[in-house]
């Protein structure tokens, strides 16, 4: 077989050279096309469930929720194991697919079985998807410098503003807000007044509930002007959610501000952010989705990042904590010199070496041929170019200059030993 393809290619050298041609050009353009990273994903074919209830110990998030979603998940296909993690107010299960399985059909799997275990849950409770991202798709970090802006407010603009916007760049799976304080209504109420007007917690939740709401009613025409008739009755501030009429206690009305005080506070939190110790700040993280171009979903975050800043307040602007694209560039630079040297190097012994520059020629053309079709294969496969893959193709130099060697000096042993019987039968 080998015979017959040498053969074949001594006689047709112009096909080869085309096809080596055509080779080359496609090694060009995969090496344009490859998705850059500095790092390989080595990250298990996971899709995560995510639920949240607040104010439970971790133990009845066990018992109620984690326990009946891993037992329910457990019988799907193409399911390796499934993981559960349960603490306080919330649960994690993580079902873990094998390598080969789609993500996106994975997660369909996932979104059906859940569909089916809304019985088993706690009233209210609902099971959430998690990012189509993987362990290492945390690619940007940012926080707000926003001077005279208190952390609440940074919070609301992170997640009303920033966060929608982000979210819209190609390739984005998620942009998560961290730091600061979430603006809520807290009502606190007071057991000895409770009792005193034989009211309960139900009533009062139940009261402030049927008054945030909006109801609609219908088309009314006059004089040919159609006029929507509707009732807006959203809550829009503390004294309204204080005047709130919960019963009547001989005709007089018990309102919310007789049982309770109500304040504009910020939700319950776990834990602070803090830059450089310099005090706490509101930001996000940008998560990558799954199979995409980090390098190239960096440069669209930073534009996008550029566009929404001109919506900001004046003064407040962004500043990026962590922003892998600086590893990415240093990493890929370093290998891409890397293997000109080696590529350099390796031509000058083989030409001193041998000192026949068409048997240099031959081997030195092997080495770009061979790293462009390198990169064919990274396309193929869906391999990034990244700190792993570059350096198994700088390695690869060596062993292709040591193999080109030993078939040129066999082919110039074959050619000696075939003139030196012909010189000895032209003598005889």
């Amino acid at each position: 077989m080998i015979a017959k393809l040498i053969s074949f290619s001594l006689r047709n050298r112009l096909v080869v050279l085309l096809i080596a041609a055509v080779l080359f050009g496609w090694g060009l353009y995969s090496v344009q096309t490859n998705k850059v990273d500095a790092i390989p994903d080595l990250s298990e074919n996971q899709v995560i469930v995510f639920t949240e209830w607040m104010g439970r110990s971790p133990q009845i998030i066990e018992d109620q929720i984690t326990y009946p979603l891993v037992t329910n998940l457990q019988g799907l296909p193409e399911v390796k194991y499934v993981r559960g993690s349960s603490m306080f107010g919330m649960s994690f299960i993580y079902v873990i697919f094998e390598d080969e399985t789609d993500v996106y059909w994975a997660r369909e799997r996932v979104l059906e079985r859940l569909s089916s275990v809304g019985n088993m849950l706690p009233d209210g409770v609902t099971p959430t998807l998690g990012p189509d991202g993987t362990g290492v798709g945390h690619i940007l970090w940012y926080t707000l410098d926003a001077p005279g802006m208190d952390l609440g407010e940074q919070r609301a603009l992170q997640d009303w503003y920033i966060k929608f916007g982000l979210q819209n760049v190609k390739g984005v799976s998620e942009v998560a807000s961290f730091g600061g304080f979430q603006k809520q209504y807290q009502i606190t109420l007071d057991p000895t007044k409770l009792t005193y007007y034989k009211l309960s917690v139900p009533q009062v939740i139940q009261s402030i509930r049927a008054n945030n709401n909006e109801a609609g009613g219908r088309k009314f025409e006059l004089s040919d002007i159609g006029y929507i008739i509707k009732t807006t009755g959203y809550l829009q501030s503390a004294e309204e959610i204080q005047n709130i009429a919960i019963t009547t206690n001989n005709t007089i009305p018990v309102r919310v501000r007789d049982v309770a005080t109500v304040q504009m506070t910020g939700e319950s939190r776990l834990g602070i952010f803090d830059v450089n110790g310099e005090g706490e700040a509101v930001g996000g993280i940008v998560v990558m989705r799954y199979g995409e171009n980090a390098d190239e979903v960096i440069d669209n975050v930073k534009v996008k990042m550029e566009e929404v800043a001109k919506g900001l307040p004046k003064g407040v602007k962004f500043n990026i904590v962590y922003d892998r694209s600086g590893l990415i560039n240093e990493s890929v630079d370093s290998i891409r010199n890397t293997l000109i040297e080696e590529m350099l190097v390796a031509s000058v012994i083989v030409f001193l070496f041998l000192f026949h520059w068409r048997s240099a020629l031959v081997i030195l053309i092997q080495l770009p041929l061979s790293v462009a079709i390198g990169f064919i294969l990274l396309n193929a496969f869906g391999i990034s170019s990244n700190i792993m893959s570059l350096t198994g193709i700088a390695l690869s130099i060596g062993v292709i200059v040591d193999d080109a060697i030993v078939m040129v000096e066999n082919a110039y042993r074959h050619l000696a030993d075939a003139e030196k019987g012909k010189q000895w039968m032209e003598e005889e």
